[in-house]
């Protein structure tokens, strides 16, 4: 016999302006996190590749954003968002053999916190951040993508879109 379970919308704390944010898939959710996302294998470049190397790792994978590491640190500096770097490209501000330092959007570390996003983050707080909520650099502002690391921010484990999050919903039934 099926049984009945009724939920009702995630309701947590959000300091953006004081105003709780309220989930309107948590439903869906039933405690999933990112890795239920399954979101694919980060591709991370570095600023001294050419632009011709990430338009095409991109449109290899399918993915619409590659993350941007020191070659020799690992640390994560930046991203690329492929559609924007497109319209770069169209509008011959930068060339394929252009290094991704000249088009490649900066993480700002001084003076930021930003927001850590692990396979073990909920997938309410993920809506959350989409939606510009909650603690950290960005808050307030809607987010397309999420940079998913370890606790520690030492890896990038992957990237998590909103896209992703919209076709996790589409596949749960309700």
């Amino acid at each position: 016999m099926a049984q009945t379970i009724e939920t009702t919308p995630h309701i947590g704390p959000s300091p953006v302006g004081n105003k709780t944010f309220v989930s309107k898939w948590s439903s869906r959710y039933r405690g999933a996190t990112v890795q239920d996302l399954e979101p694919p294998s980060a591709l991370s470049l570095n600023p001294t590749d050419p632009i011709s190397l990430a338009l095409l790792s991109a449109f290899e994978r399918d993915y619409t954003h590659l993350t941007i590491v020191d070659a020799s640190t690992r640390a994560l500096l930046g991203y690329i968002a492929i559609p924007t770097l497109q319209a770069q490209l169209d509008a011959g501000r930068v060339r394929p053999a252009d290094p991704l330092s000249q088009a490649m959007a900066r993480f700002e570390r001084r003076g930021k916190k930003y927001r850590v996003i692990t396979m073990a983050t909920p997938l309410e707080e993920l809506e959350e951040f989409f939606e510009g909520g909650g603690a950290g650099a960005g808050a307030g502002q809607k987010q397309e993508f999420a940079v998913v690391t370890d606790e520690d921010r030492r890896f990038v484990l992957g990237v998590a879109t909103r896209a992703d999050l919209e076709e996790f919903v589409k596949r749960r039934p309700a």
